[in-house]
């Protein structure tokens, strides 16, 4: 079985300490390369909330909690679209708390099935200007305009342009990505200053233009797809990226691209793999790789079962002397 999995992308929060009551209002700081999805929890003795969605883009600050911030405790979590496929490894959560879909507040976020929680982390609000302030936060430790930089440089990657490396500088590769991007869209150089720029950035990163490899669904499934990369002489695959049906998807590409191995199964919308007859409804070949339910990163395939993962037949693909390389998922005739 595989499930798309939603989590927190590196984010890193200040270990949670009380709170005076009666403080401003609360503010978040995106401060990754990634468009985040947040959601708040707020406990006050024995009782717990949470809200949101709260979509903050790299580089972008915005006021989460209205009013004075009375509580003891605060806690985040981040999700972030499926096109980013394997984000770096989550913080730590203290706590599992209850969400909602859309615009949500629940009052009593202790309250529900184990299905409708998700694991929060702990986060210490600082002061700044805006009041107190929660700090998304990588390991590269961006400020607000590298951030956004960052952002940029690794959509227009998973989108096939060499924005490379992703480090929130404006260096020649990121400016000449940046430039074909705008004359392959038609868009005026002023679209990148604009909020709608991350739209647009990932639905090109979800539809990509140009050289490059990606999956297509062709079929009326989801599909979620595991990709082998050989870095320092292994073949390291990651897994798992959700593929809507009808949509295409270009993987985030580490190591040496020119040979990759590629599998994918359809799922129910409860994530359960579609069978025809015994087997399950794959796309693959016959490279055997290791791989698990949940989202993962392996560059180890010994003794699979034996260490308690799946084994998948991935398939060879030679993207060295062709510019795009597209691999489509169809029904079976």
């Amino acid at each position: 079985m595989i499930r798309a999995a939603r989590g927190l992308a590196g984010i890193a929060f200040l270990l949670s300490l009380p709170i005076p009551p009666a403080r401003a209002e609360l503010t978040l700081c995106n401060r990754t390369s990634y468009v985040m999805e947040a959601a708040i929890g707020l406990s006050k003795g024995a009782v717990a909330s949470t809200r949101g969605w709260f979509r903050t883009l790299p580089g972008q600050c915005r006021r989460v909690l209205e009013g004075p911030l009375d509580a003891d405790l605060v806690y985040v979590h981040g999700r972030i679209p499926e096109l980013y496929g394997t984000a770096p490894t989550p913080a730590d959560g203290q706590i599992d708390l209850c969400v909602g879909e859309g615009n949500f507040s629940l009052a009593n976020a202790l309250n529900c099935p184990q299905s409708e929680r998700v694991r929060f982390a702990a986060a210490r609000p600082t002061d700044s200007p805006n009041g107190p302030t929660i700090n998304l936060a990588e390991d590269a430790d961006y400020d607000d305009a590298q951030a956004r930089l960052a952002g940029i440089q690794r959509l227009l990657v998973i989108g096939g342009y060499d924005a490379t490396p992703i480090d929130g500088l404006a260096g020649a590769k990121t400016q000449a990505a940046l430039a074909r991007f705008l004359k392959d869209y038609k868009l005026a150089a002023d679209a990148v200053a604009k909020e709608t720029f991350f739209d647009t950035l990932l639905a090109a990163a979800t539809n990509p233009q140009g050289g490059g490899f990606f999956w297509c669904n062709d079929t009326h499934y989801t599909v979620m797809a595991a990709l082998g990369v050989v870095e320092m002489g292994a073949i390291v695959v990651r897994g798992w990226y959700r593929i809507p049906a009808g949509r295409c998807l270009r993987p985030d590409l580490h190591g040496d691209p020119h040979r990759l191995y590629s599998y994918a199964e359809a799922v129910d919308a409860a994530g359960r793999t579609i069978k025809q007859g015994d087997a399950a409804l794959s796309w693959g070949g016959h490279v055997p790789l290791c791989t698990r339910a949940s989202r993962f990163e392996l560059s180890d395939h010994k003794d699979c079962a034996a260490r308690g993962l799946a084994s998948a037949g991935f398939a060879v693909i030679d993207t060295a002397a062709q510019p795009t390389t597209v691999v489509r998922f169809a029904l079976p005739p």
